[in-house]
């Protein structure tokens, strides 16, 4: 990098690269800032990288704690997915707005494995994150710690797994929302084709080589959402959405939760907008969504 310094003669690039630098430094102070790092898994017998995106007064009260959020990336993405896809900028946009406040983000790598114990029990994603990940993360980043300050949220794959987490462990979270999630009502028979945007493809090895569809039927969304624990989603904030022309069909999976959770008198928020399983489409609505989770989480101490 190249370095400038004014001189006597007090060139304009110099002056104005010194005014950039001391209005720049606010502007990063008034975002917040990620620290992406990796914590090793005894479950998993390895390191799992994370991003914790962290607002601006994290840093300036050591001693307030925050409501957390964790955030589940789709299939393909990563960790920085906010980063990368210009969720942080809006988040950010928002709290400068003043229509949210300060809360932590904690976003995991979670590879191809739908978020959950692979049905070998070689990868036991799901163990990983309820016992090692949120008590070591909310820990450390001074966030969570209690159900009513802690909600979760994903795209796609991360929706499926966002929705699954929640209802499995109502008692963990007091809200949950997805994007575009990859509900899958009704699998087909011939689930051995791994032809570009079949569910096998999709759904890879994670549940079963072959495929074991019991398996798949025991860890599904609507499965926690038809079992007799499901009358505890009432005391949680859920909101979903999808594309009225989703690429891999999943407005229906969407349109067949929303008929579950009315059948059983939940409550919840349900959105179909135009457009398909992109990235614009999520980030168009990604906005409403940060909202919502704001709106039904504590606001600390």
């Amino acid at each position: 990098m190249r370095h400038f310094r004014i001189g006597s003669g007090k060139s304009a690039l110099g002056i104005a690269l010194a005014f950039a630098a001391l209005f720049l430094a606010p502007l990063l102070s008034a975002q917040g800032r990620a620290e992406c790092a990796a914590i090793h898994s005894q479950i998993l017998g390895r390191p799992v990288r994370y991003c914790a995106f962290l607002p601006p007064s994290f840093d300036q009260d050591k001693s307030h704690h925050y409501p957390v959020l964790y955030y589940l990336h789709g299939l393909g993405g990563n960790e920085q997915l906010l980063l990368n896809s210009g969720g942080w900028d809006i988040i950010s946009d928002l709290r400068s707005k003043g229509k949210i406040g300060d809360f932590v983000i904690l976003a995991p790598a979670g590879g191809h494995t739908f978020y959950l114990n692979s049905e070998d029990g070689k990868v036991r994603y799901d163990d990983f994150f309820v016992k090692e990940f949120m008590p070591q993360m909310e820990k450390k980043y001074r966030a969570g710690g209690a159900r009513e300050m802690r909600g979760i949220t994903g795209v796609s794959m991360g929706g499926y797994g966002a929705l699954r987490f929640a209802f499995k462990y109502p008692g963990d979270f007091a809200a949950v929302s997805a994007q575009m999630p990859a509900l899958i009502p009704e699998l087909p028979q011939d689930m051995n084709s791994t032809a570009p945007g079949s569910p096998g493809a999709l759904l890879g090895d994670i549940f079963g080589s072959p495929f074991n569809r019991a398996y798949f039927d025991r860890n599904n969304v609507f499965f926690f959402a038809r079992s007799d624990s499901s009358a505890s989603l009432k005391r949680m904030k859920i909101y979903f959405d999808v594309g009225n022309n989703d690429d891999y069909g999943f407005e229906q999976g969407a349109e067949e939760l929303d008929k579950e959770l009315k059948s059983r008198g939940i409550a919840h928020e349900f959105h179909i907008y135009p457009g398909g399983h992109t990235a614009e489409f999520a980030i168009s609505h990604f906005p409403d969504v940060i909202q919502f989770q704001w709106n039904a989480l504590s606001r600390g101490k």
